[in-house]
């Protein structure tokens, strides 16, 4: 991966640039804003793994992305070779990252676009076009996520938000991050609450840097501090993105989540949960899911400080799962449900 520095207004996590996929580079927000160039799929997965780029949507078109590379940078011209080592490539993306389903959703939507094609010139043009395609199709789909959520806020409203979802978890604009945009571009005037969200601390990197970069008013408050802030009556909803969701309404997202939904049902808090139709899992259950566990030095280190006594266990979820009891609504592209989320969900998502 080569780095690239740029100055921009937008912030577009995911872009393609000559036959190479840029990236913000998010482990190094907010102290700089700088871009990683990934030229091979091994760059992507790496990227992917580091957590370069992050949030669901965006490292599912990252993952689509890092197979249009593999093909493109493939020099055989034997079909059977070729599709070996796109299959090989596949199990690398596909293994980077297993909690979310936006990744596995997206390779397997460009493999199953070429499954019956045999021309290896057309097949890393039909690979690379899906995978524009995916990337223009992931902004439409938070604008209209934002739109249709936005109703669901009043003018002077505050609203506590968990991890980063917003344009740097997508391609562009953001889910949960992407309603609240809608909300203030619809003329409302609102303030944000937003949780640090240890131990990586994608609150206070990536959401305060991206308000701020929206001139949204934002205030940072250790996790900690949630219950305490939701007591005094200053929060008048919660929300929050995903990265699964299943059929049953279960809600898999950043670590913290599930205890953010029981205090704000314990304060009689709107919790709302905002994913686009390619995050929801309609065929596994809630014990099938496979929860990502990370290294114990992000709990015990920040930077080169080490924070616990040496040798220290750790457990280190890197998600959780909130139940659909505790959820008042999952908003979509495709529109708003509410419970009961089997038979919601079952008709909105086909």
């Amino acid at each position: 991966m080569n780095k690239v520095n740029k100055s921009r207004i937008r912030l577009l996590t995911v872009e393609w640039k000559n036959n190479s996929l840029v990236l913000i580079d998010q482990t190094k927000l907010p102290a700089k804003l700088t871009y990683v160039r990934c030229r091979s799929y091994i760059d992507v997965a790496d990227a992917i793994k580091k957590l370069v780029v992050r949030g669901a949507p965006a490292i599912g078109v990252t993952a689509a992305f890092g197979l249009a590379l593999a093909a493109i940078k493939s020099k055989t011209t034997n079909l059977k070779i070729f599709f070996q080592e796109l299959t090989k490539a596949y199990e690398i993306l596909r293994s980077t990252r297993p909690t979310a389903i936006n990744l596995q959703w997206a390779l397997d939507r460009i493999m199953q676009k070429i499954t019956n094609l045999n021309d290896i010139a057309l097949i890393k043009k039909v690979i690379l076009d899906e995978a524009i395609l995916m990337a223009n199709e992931d902004i439409a789909t938070n604008k209209s996520m934002g739109i249709k959520g936005a109703y669901l806020f009043s003018d002077g409203d505050t609203i506590m938000t968990h991890c980063n979802a917003g344009s740097l978890a997508t391609v562009g604009y953001g889910t949960a991050l992407g309603v609240i945009r809608a909300v203030k571009e619809s003329g409302k005037k609102i303030s944000v609450i937003a949780t640090e969200t240890r131990p990586v601390m994608q609150g206070s990197r990536l959401t305060a840097f991206e308000l701020k970069h929206e001139n949204i008013d934002v205030n940072l408050i250790p996790d900690t501090a949630v219950g305490h802030i939701m007591a005094r009556g200053i929060v008048k909803h919660v929300v929050v993105g995903a990265d699964r969701i299943l059929r049953t309404g279960h809600v898999f997202n950043k670590i913290g989540t599930y205890q953010l939904a029981v205090l704000a049902k314990t304060h009689n808090i709107p919790f709302y949960v905002v994913a686009p139709s390619s995050t929801f899992d309609l065929k596994n259950n809630p014990n099938d899911i496979v929860i990502e566990e990370r290294s114990k030095d992000e709990v015990i280190r920040i930077g080169k400080k080490i924070l616990a006594p040496k040798n220290i266990g750790v457990i280190n979820p890197a998600f959780d799962m909130t139940p659909p009891h505790l959820i008042t609504k999952i908003i979509t592209e495709k529109g708003i449900v509410s419970p009961p989320y089997t038979k919601s969900i079952k008709k909105l998502i086909k």
